[in-house]
């Protein structure tokens, strides 16, 4: 495994784990953009909990890379749906905060597949 991958995986996951762990506490920042947003607080516990098994999924994916590269897959599909909820609401000056964290996630997903990953067994 290149330590490239290692590195940008392992800040990714804490990137992402921060943002986590900031909906699970309600901190100010990201509950303004939400309310902005237009999301229902009935969906941020689930929100948050995807953030947090996505960077768990990076973490996990060190040691089995199928599932590094099915969180990183999912944490892209998550952060593209943030980007739609902020083109919904034409708030433009915001579209940079989605794509701050899906960027970082893409660069691990691209990493991990340079390295050779995903390999689809269990073992390897």
């Amino acid at each position: 495994m290149h330590a490239a991958y290692i590195i940008v995986a392992l800040l990714t996951a804490a990137f992402v784990g921060f943002s986590a762990w900031a909906l699970f506490t309600r901190a100010g920042f990201i509950m303004e953009p939400l309310e902005r947003l237009k999301i229902p607080r009935s969906w941020w516990p689930w929100l948050a909990t995807a953030k947090a098994a996505g960077s768990a999924g990076l973490i996990v994916g060190l040691f089995v890379p199928v599932i590094g590269a099915l969180a990183a897959i999912c944490l892209v599909l998550y952060f593209a749906g943030a980007t739609i909820a902020t083109l919904r609401v034409r708030w433009y000056r915001h579209l940079s905060a989605p794509l701050m964290y899906v960027a970082p996630v893409v660069a691990a997903l691209a990493l991990g597949f340079a390295a050779g990953w995903p390999h689809w067994t269990v073992s390897g």
